[in-house]
């Protein structure tokens, strides 16, 4: 007998449903999310199963790790792809993980990459420097609007940047603003600390790679964003073409057009986020240092408008970083621009 299982996975529990290929149920039961308890309700069915599904939700790690461990072939299922039949009057957990196994028996389930449990943990490291910068940012600007505010100028956010605690003691009358302003700053600076311990300790592991090395040929692209790059992407030959790699990176549009007019939009958050803020940095980079990137740049503006001439031209620069990384070579400034 041919078995499928299919793990609708919650925050607490998981629900397993097992099918068989005549998709006879042989199995239903919420067990916590506990990989020894899941284990233990698999393993008579261990010899059958062809393949175990688990549901792409934010807390995955720890199940697919442990069921890999073991010997399961496991299948990541991507829920934003995934189409059940909307004449359905009621679902639930059950339901779900039996769809899950279905799908996998039909050989039609939209698969989710598994990225490499040893490669893990540097990616999600360089993903927290980018919240971390994200929340310097913003007392940055708290602390720039506080300024503006009472003392009626504009200091630079590199200037704020420089500020030491002590350098705002006489600068406010009220000494509950100075109390905010030191505070701004307190958390700027460990913040900051936290952030080029984290460059660093990643710049560590990758510098030595080539895919790290050819991408920073590429213009508008540096450390940062050559590391998180190729940590976001993994590996490379999961993409059969270089439009299936701009998808992924948010760089392509996602209307949808009945008879040449706009009936509405798809899923527009399907793809890697921060790939694409990756590309669209680099693309802001990009058009003050290369005269290609900006002809471009000004080419598209004089079309439509700034915002759409950089998500064109970041779109270009993810399909040049894909053949970069696809074929091992250097940036070439003709191919992409002609």
């Amino acid at each position: 007998m041919e078995a499928y299982a299919g793990i609708d996975l919650h925050s607490t529990n998981s629900y397993i449903g097992i099918i068989d290929e005549k998709d006879q149920r042989h199995f239903a039961k919420r067990l916590p999310n506990s990989i020894s308890q899941i284990l233990v309700a698999l393993e008579p069915f261990k010899e059958d199963l062809k393949g175990v599904v688990v549901e792409s939700t934010y807390n995955w790690y720890w199940l697919v790790d442990g069921l890999q461990q073991e010997g399961y072939k496991v299948h990541l299922a991507n829920p934003s792809a995934i189409k059940q039949y909307e004449g359905l009057k009621h679902t639930d957990d059950k339901w779900d993980s039996f769809w899950l196994a279905h799908m996998k028996r039909l050989n039609i389930l939209p698969e989710g990459y598994i990225y490499p449990k040893e490669e893990r943990p540097v990616r999600d490291l360089l993903r927290r420097r980018l919240l971390f910068v994200r929340q310097r940012t913003s007392q940055i600007l708290s602390l720039q609007s506080t300024i503006t505010r009472n003392l009626s100028f504009k200091m630079s956010c590199n200037a704020i940047k420089k500020l030491q605690e002590e350098d705002v003691e006489d600068s406010f009358e009220s000494p509950y603003l100075v109390l905010t302003a030191k505070s701004n700053i307190s958390v700027i600076q460990f913040l900051a600390k936290k952030i080029n311990r984290i460059e660093n300790a990643v710049k560590s592991e990758v510098k030595l790679r080539k895919e790290f090395q050819l991408l920073k040929t590429i213009p508008g692209i540096g450390d940062i964003l050559a590391m998180t790059i190729m940590l976001e992407v993994g590996d490379i030959s999961r993409f059969a073409q270089v439009g299936n790699y701009s998808s992924y990176c948010r760089c392509v549009g996602s209307k949808r057009i009945s008879n040449g007019k706009k009936k509405g939009e798809n899923n527009r958050k399907n793809g890697n986020r921060y790939l694409s803020w990756a590309y669209v940095e680099a693309a802001n980079f990009a058009i003050r240092f290369s005269q290609e990137a900006q002809r471009f740049y000004q080419r598209k503006t004089a079309m439509t408008n700034s915002i759409v001439a950089i998500k064109a031209l970041s779109n270009k620069l993810a399909k040049a970083s894909y053949y970069v990384m696809r074929d091992q070579v250097a940036y070439d400034a003709n191919k992409l621009f002609g």
